[in-house]
């Protein structure tokens, strides 16, 4: 039989941790992909020696004013990233819109179907924006 690990894959959690057991903390299946997703979104390009292009670089837009122009760039730059980085995915939507609450914070949706198993997901997650 077939395990969500067999068809996504392995490796340690993100954000590192260390479980109840003492041992680090291991993720598989579809959340591996979501974990993979929010460290290729959250990596720099550049911090990664053997991959000094791996990331998506979204700090840079940090200082940038909250306009619609910056919000594409950023939709533009994640939709990038995930097609160079992420291949057990499919993006099918990328939603970058002002956060109501908070007019200097970013609110970022992905639409994506597990490649493996045609499962549709999504993603939601907040950026700051200091401009």
């Amino acid at each position: 039989m077939t395990t969500a690990a067999d068809l996504y894959g392995k490796s340690l959690a993100f954000p590192p941790r260390v479980g109840a057991n003492g041992q680090m903390v291991w993720s598989e299946g579809e959340l591996n992909v979501r974990e993979s997703i929010a460290l290729i979104l959250q990596t720099q390009p550049g911090e990664r020696l053997l991959l000094p292009d791996f990331g998506c670089g979204l700090d840079r837009f940090l200082f940038e004013p909250n306009s619609i122009a910056t919000l594409r760039q950023i939709q533009e730059e994640i939709k990038l990233a995930l097609s160079r980085w992420e291949r057990r995915i499919r993006l099918d939507d990328v939603r970058v819109a002002t956060n109501p609450a908070d007019p200097r914070a970013v609110d970022i949706t992905l639409y994506y179907t597990l490649v493996a198993t045609q499962t549709q997901e999504r993603l939601s997650m907040v950026m700051a924006l200091q401009g």
